[in-house]
């Protein structure tokens, strides 16, 4: 019988990595499939381009390139008018920028054909386009993801907030750091009063956590919320508390409603200081602190950072969809829908 039970475990173990395998020659498979398809579309679009210039045929080429195509390879999907367009644009797009060409060829042949049609649909230039081939690459965005990111101007934000990491973090931690952190963020999948408190925007980003995580960035990992830390015997609370996976290090986060502070930043240096007595091991870098703020003074806070000795980066929040005031006005207050819970108790 023990002798049954040990061959079986042998065997379940035995199959278990034969799919692992079986799963990662599928992957491996389906990604030279996709360089391949995207090898040839890109020599398609650069023949296109050329008989267009050379043919008598001009823009009609394309139509009667797709209906011989078509009529040649009817299960294939790629040789329609509308993805013949496509696979042009794609090429001119790129090729325009000479200096570029070869780096982005390398690139965008290791991407989905959907996430480069995403790509080129939205950016304004080649660089930009560059920008979210590599961001897909490095962080394995779903479509739905990078459109997103590509929709908040991502390009524009990353590396943007005001931070003092050169000074406080070694290289190449400092550079790592400040391209996690982005200026501004966008809240948009909020629906909050136009006056609102901390309390508020935490309760609304704790909600919406899926979309919060999204729009901070891969590599945050959640810890907790008001999370309590001792410190001499008194008790102090931390907005949010994250840990980034490739910086490896604790992320203090503190929310404020209102324009920054000088103050603000002295606060946050405390939580950080003291996330890095308590929490913080030997394997972990210096922990980070991130304040963001419904506004800034650039001058102020650099003035401020100056002479914070723990890394700290500032960053603005944007909310394009508030709640009307007459509609705002309207609703019960927390404390209003409390007090009539309890005279119903």
């Amino acid at each position: 019988m023990g002798n049954v039970m040990k061959i079986d475990k042998q065997y379940v173990d035995w199959i278990r990595e034969l799919k692992n395998k079986i799963r990662s020659v599928q992957l491996k498979a389906a990604v030279q499939v996709n360089v391949a398809m995207l090898n040839f579309y890109w020599e398609l679009g650069a023949d296109i381009v050329k008989k267009q210039e050379t043919s008598l045929w001009g823009e009609k080429l394309i139509d009667k390139l797709s209906h011989d195509l078509m009529d040649e390879f009817p299960d294939m999907k790629g040789f329609s008018r509308r993805n013949l367009m496509y696979i042009q644009k794609w090429y001119l797009f790129y090729s325009r920028d000479a200096k570029l060409v070869q780096q982005a060829v390398a690139l965008i042949t290791q991407i989905p054909w959907g996430h480069n049609l995403a790509i080129i649909n939205k950016s304004r230039s080649s660089k930009e386009a560059i920008f979210y081939v590599q961001k897909t690459i490095a962080n394995g965005w779903s479509r739905a993801v990078l459109a997103h990111h590509i929709e908040k101007n991502l390009f524009k934000g990353q590396g943007k907030a005001l931070t003092n990491f050169k000074a406080t973090l070694p290289s190449p931690q400092s550079d790592l750091a400040r391209q996690t952190l982005k200026d501004p963020y966008n809240f948009d999948f909020l629906t909050l009063r136009e006056k609102h408190d901390e309390r508020d925007l935490e309760d609304a980003l704790m909600t919406h956590m899926t979309k919060f995580l999204i729009e901070l960035g891969s590599g945050f990992s959640f810890i907790g919320r008001q999370y309590r830390i001792n410190i001499g015997g008194e008790e102090y609370t931390i907005d949010l508390l994250f840990y980034h996976v490739r910086l490896h290090c604790y992320v203090v986060v503190e929310l404020k409603a209102v324009k920054f502070k000088p103050e603000f930043a002295g606060k946050l240096n405390f939580y950080v200081s003291a996330v890095d007595g308590i929490l913080k091991t030997a394997q972990d870098n210096p922990t980070v602190g991130m304040l963001i703020c419904k506004s800034k003074n650039k001058t102020v806070v650099e003035y401020a950072l100056k002479d914070v000795n723990k890394p700290i980066g500032i960053s603005e929040y944007r909310i394009t969809q508030s709640l009307p005031k007459e509609l705002a006005l309207s609703l019960p207050s927390i404390e209003a829908i409390e007090a009539e819970l309890e005279e119903g108790d």
